[in-house]
C-alpha cells in the first residue's frame, strides 16, 4: 500500500481537503495524511465545502511536517507551491509533485472551486499510484 503526504503552509485548507479526497477515493489503496511546514487548524469553510459532498474532515488535525519522517512515505504532494521550501529528503521520495493550487484561506469564495481542483488531481494521482503499484 502507497503512504502519501500532503503538504501545504498551515495544513488548514489544500492539504486537508486532499486528504478527505484521498481517504474517500482511495479507501484501502492509499495510506494518507496531510501536514503543514507550520501546524495550525482546519479551517472551517474547508471543513463545509468538503461537508457540502458530502466528506466529513471534521476529526482531522493540523500536522508540522517536522512530526513526521520522510522515510515514512512513497509519494509526497505540495499544494501550494512550497516544494521549494521543503527540506531536500521530502523531494526525494518515490513521487514528489507540487500542484501549485490557489488560497482558499485568503479567499473564502473560492473554496469550492479549488476543493474541486483538489478532486480532480487526487483522483488523478491515485491512478498513477495504483500504475506504479501494478508494475511492481
Amino acid at each position: 500500500m502507497k503512504r502519501v503526504m500532503f503538504v501545504c503552509k498551515k495544513n488548514s485548507a489544500r492539504s486537508q481537503m486532499a486528504e478527505g479526497f484521498a481517504k474517500t477515493l482511495g479507501a484501502g489503496q492509499i495510506a494518507v495524511t496531510s501536514s503543514g511546514l507550520e501546524a495550525s487548524q482546519v479551517h472551517p469553510e474547508a471543513i463545509a465545502a468538503m461537508a457540502d459532498i458530502g466528506i466529513d474532515i471534521r476529526d482531522q488535525t493540523s500536522n508540522a511536517l517536522s512530526e513526521f519522517r520522510p522515510d515514512d512515505f512513497d509519494a509526497v504532494i505540495s499544494l501550494c507551491g512550497c516544494g521549494v521550501s521543503l527540506p531536500p529528503e521530502w523531494l526525494t521520495r518515490g513521487y514528489f509533485d507540487d500542484w501549485q493550487l490557489d488560497d482558499p484561506a485568503e479567499q473564502p469564495e473560492i473554496f469550492p472551486r479549488v476543493r474541486d481542483e483538489i478532486k480532480t488531481r487526487v483522483a488523478a494521482l491515485l491512478e498513477i499510484l495504483k500504475a506504479e503499484t501494478a508494475s511492481v
